[in-house]
């Protein structure tokens, strides 16, 4: 369930209520005339179960009043109510399932900023998966995974691309380029230090890594699980299923794949650093594409429940 908190303009309050009223998902609805200094207007409250939530926003949208006034949605984690019960009855769908738009589009968009933290992580996970590609050590490797904050612009370009929003597609790649790149030439960088160190040699990449050596000899298989990956990744966002986008971020081989490349690069050979590189298009291609399929079947599948319910709800099915 969400709370909904709207700052209405006076001449636009009651078509908001109304809206918010006849709403079978909607409760604990409550009016606060004229309290609203910035901007000026009525302040209303209510609940929401996520299922209708996202036709709420589209109502209240199309009222104008994000123009004029505000809205703003919070989890609520905890309801003891039977009105809130009666709520979740009567709104169509389930709220497992529900989609709301809005909500992710706003949680992916965060993800494209190309701010001073994302760039950090990636170069460590990076180099962290540089050091376990070198040693073969799986270990390493899935915990590059999970550091790797590259899974958040790859959801906002498929939001993005599913909500035509250029400017957000733009940010995305952006932040997967400029990422990618400053993670690789960092972890060449690093490896050369190892290599001066004596920490580290050519010997231990050229030598046989049978638990690593997938990350550079990509197959029908790599696209499989880049497929699945970006189904399961998606779901896990739009579900708010955070245990699920872990399993995630440690299936898909987009962190080692630049690691894999950096290496090679940095000591020369290039056949491995070649393959290492389409693993890691394959599996960006991979996820982005699934993950856009995904939000399409989820958005005509909650569209066809709302005209469904609507139908239901209209005097002719009655």
């Amino acid at each position: 369930m969400l709370h909904l908190r709207v700052i209405a303009p006076a001449d636009r309050s009651a078509e908001v209520v109304d809206l918010l009223a006849a709403e079978a998902g909607v409760t604990h609805l409550a009016v606060l005339p004229g309290v609203a200094r910035q901007p000026r207007g009525d302040l209303i409250l209510c609940d929401v179960v996520r299922e209708s939530a996202d036709g709420v926003l589209r109502g209240l949208q199309q009222l104008g009043v994000e123009a004029s006034g505000g809205i703003s949605a919070d989890d609520v984690e905890l309801t003891i109510s039977a009105s809130a019960d009666r709520a979740a009855e009567k709104a169509p769908g389930s709220g497992a399932d529900a989609v709301v738009w809005d909500e992710i589009a706003a949680k992916t968009g965060e993800q494209t900023e190309l701010s001073g933290t994302y760039l950090v992580l990636i170069v460590v996970a990076t180099m962290i998966a540089g050091i376990g590609v070198l040693l073969d050590q799986p270990i390493l490797i899935v915990g590059a995974m999970v550091v790797g904050p590259e899974f958040g612009p790859l959801a906002a370009l498929c939001v993005a691309l599913l909500r035509r929003r250029l400017d957000v597609i733009g940010r995305s790649v952006q932040a997967l380029t400029v990422g990618f790149l400053a993670a690789m030439v960092a972890t060449v960088l690093s490896t050369w230090a190892l290599t001066a160190a004596g920490l580290v040699t050519e010997e231990m990449l050229r030598a046989d890594r049978p638990l690593t050596s997938f990350i550079w000899r990509p197959d029908a298989l790599s696209w499989v699980v880049g497929l699945l990956a970006g189904v399961a990744g998606m779901l896990s966002l739009t579900s708010k299923k955070s245990g699920s986008l872990v399993g995630v971020l440690i299936s898909v081989t987009t962190v080692p794949a630049a690691a894999n490349v950096a290496v090679a690069a940095a000591y020369g050979v290039w056949d491995e650093a070649g393959g290492s590189a389409l693993q890691l298009v394959i599996n960006v291609c991979a996820i982005v594409l699934a993950g856009l399929l995904t939000l399409l079947v989820q958005q005509a599948w909650w569209w066809d429940v709302a005209r469904r319910n609507r139908l239901a709800r209209s005097p002719a099915a009655g």
